[in-house]
């Protein structure tokens, strides 16, 4: 498997920070894909790895939270079967989880952000910032402070492992 991925890699018209920004965009992969992909397969130091892995996960956000609200709007007009879907699942987010985020919102979206596990990151941390209605701005802060320490987590995690993979 790794061999198919350093391929691919290879086989990319890419240089190698650009690789590393494309992955940390990507939902799912984001830091956690990243980091080991730039360690491991490009030969990065940790800290090369690190930024270019911070600024690519950190691109999507402002486009998340300044984009999805209009996006659902639109959804509305265009498809209102999909309109319905994320309605649904915001005002079901909202309803089981806002007790808890009020209390502890800003704390409770950083953390959300920086346990660099799957369904968290700074893609979901947008989506849930745009559910509780944090403001653009200061959800912005949080979750790209959410993603400086996730990145921190996981460049760690690999390092005191020794599982970069070179």
């Amino acid at each position: 498997m790794r061999d198919a991925v350093l391929e691919w890699i290879e086989a990319l018209p890419l240089p190698d920070p650009l690789i590393v920004i494309v992955v940390a965009m990507t939902p799912i992969f984001e830091l956690r894909g990243a980091i080991p992909v730039a360690r491991g397969l490009l030969d990065m130091g940790a800290v090369e790895a690190y930024l270019w892995a911070v600024l690519g996960n950190s691109i999507p956000v402002p486009i998340i939270l300044w984009l999805f609200p209009p996006f659902v709007e639109w959804t509305e007009r265009r498809w209102a079967w999909l309109h319905r879907i994320l309605t649904r699942l915001q005002a079901y987010s909202h309803r089981k989880h806002a007790a808890r985020v009020e209390r502890l919102r800003d704390l409770a979206l950083v953390t959300f952000v920086a346990i660099p596990l799957p369904v968290t990151g700074a893609w979901s941390g947008c989506l849930a910032a745009v559910v509780f209605a944090v403001p653009k701005r200061r959800a912005m802060l949080l979750i790209i402070l959410g993603v400086l320490i996730a990145g921190l987590v996981v460049t760690l995690f690999l390092e005191a492992l020794g599982l970069a993979l070179s």
